[in-house]
């Protein structure tokens, strides 16, 4: 749960990364698309270790295969904390939580849900509210982030993706033996923060700016 928790902020950060190509160029952000799926004169990343166009699905293979272990992981934990506390008035006992932890498994389905979306808007280009599937990518960035409601429902999923991660994030290192006294709970805890707050603008900055006219 931990390790595959950390690979997918891991993507996260450098999904941001990629998007923030928006306020280079438009033409920038089509490059970098381009060189990720191996459509670009220069073959892709990775060629010509590999063939042209094969490290787009060799990653979104390994994605998956992440996504399906940490969610094999959830619900194996969630089964042995049913086992571990069950709901008789008897023996049902209830922890101090923050409001993170306690809705890590709902956090977890919207972020699903929202993953799926997100990649039928943007991969699979089949729920596209403005433009054509054929449209440039920069295109179809502008033309989804110039619909409000896109806008806010973007915005209010991305708090649901950063309250998972900032108590993922702390969650992780505390599993993998990092949190060990006060203060190495204060610097993970600080660290999560941080984490979940940078995602948060940096994913939001280029939808708000493309909203308000910043980016046209």
């Amino acid at each position: 749960m931990a390790i595959t928790g950390l690979a997918l902020v891991a993507f996260l950060l450098m999904h941001m990364s990629g998007n923030l190509k928006m306020f280079i160029s438009g033409e920038a952000f089509d490059h970098y698309a381009h060189w990720l799926k191996g459509e670009g004169d220069e073959g892709g990343i990775l060629y010509p270790l590999i063939p042209q166009g094969w490290f787009i699905w060799i990653f979104r293979l390994g994605m998956m295969a992440v996504i399906l272990l940490h969610i094999y992981s959830a619900v194996t934990l969630w089964r042995r904390a049913k086992i571990a506390n069950p709901d008789t008035y008897v023996a049902k006992r209830r922890l101090a939580q923050t409001y993170s932890a306690r809705t890590m498994r709902w956090g977890g389905i919207i972020l699903l849900t929202g993953v799926i979306f997100h990649l039928l808007q943007f991969t699979v280009r089949a729920t596209l509210f403005s433009g054509t599937a054929d449209a440039a990518p920069h295109e179809m960035v502008l033309g989804e982030f110039s619909i409000w409601w896109m806008v806010v429902a973007y915005a209010i999923w991305m708090v649901a993706v950063c309250m998972h991660i900032r108590h993922g994030f702390w969650s992780a290192f505390t599993t993998l033996g990092a949190n060990t006294s006060l203060k190495a709970q204060r610097v993970l805890n600080g660290c999560a923060w941080v984490i979940a707050i940078l995602l948060y603008i940096g994913f939001m900055i280029m939808p708000v700016a493309v909203l308000t006219g910043v980016l046209n």
